[in-house]
């Protein structure tokens, strides 16, 4: 009988205790403080960013990193990038990071933690307990077709350089192509006269 009366005030306090609303209105996710000094690039409120994202600076900085594509290092609470990047394309990716490996997928709230089972890593969502795996995302490359060259067609090359013996140099898909009496810089027609393998020589076409 104890045991029933209990039970039922258990429920009935539960059922009067307000829920806890939780709102990604209580997200904010800092601006990147971005200066540069020399040919370096600084985030100065690095530290800031990974506190509000709940994730280890080591993580964040190894995604940037690649995304990116430079080098750099932690520096007490900032991060130090070799070279001049630009404000928005570091903005950028720490919003992908966000979007792809902070939020939940499921209910779009920032109160997640990551997990590890053996080798593979979850997301873990505190608010709604959804649980998705951490796939590493490889770049797509796209391929694109490769162009053939024959002998006696006529195509639009810009001169890159002169060769040695004062013939222009210029490039077509996987070919190298020598151009007789061209200028560097110049855009011309030529008219493909001989290959070999990925070698062909041409002579510029008057328009």
């Amino acid at each position: 009988m104890v045991d029933l009366e209990y039970k039922g005030l258990l429920k009935r306090v539960i059922e009067s205790t307000p829920k806890k609303e939780m709102s990604d209105d209580r997200f904010k996710l800092p601006k990147a403080e971005i200066f540069y000094e020399g040919n370096t690039t600084v985030i100065k409120n690095f530290d800031k960013i990974t506190d509000v994202i709940n994730r280890e600076p080591d993580l964040l900085l190894k995604y940037l990193l690649g995304g990116l594509g430079t080098a750099g290092e932690m520096v007490g609470g900032r991060v130090v990038f070799q070279g001049k990047i630009p404000a928005k394309s570091i903005q950028d990716k720490i919003k992908e990071y966000v979007d792809n490996l902070v939020i939940c997928s499921e209910c779009s709230r920032p109160d997640t933690h990551l997990v590890k089972q053996g080798r593979t890593v979850l997301i873990r969502c505190d608010a709604c307990g959804a649980i998705r795996s951490v796939k590493s995302r490889k770049k797509k490359t796209v391929q694109q077709p490769s162009e053939t060259l024959n002998e006696g067609m006529t195509v639009e090359l810009t001169i890159k350089d002169i060769g040695k013996k004062g013939d222009g140099i210029a490039y077509y898909d996987k070919y190298i192509v020598y151009v007789s009496g061209a200028m560097k810089g110049s855009m011309v027609k030529v008219k493909i006269e001989k290959i070999s393998g990925t070698v062909a020589f041409g002579h510029i076409v008057e328009v």
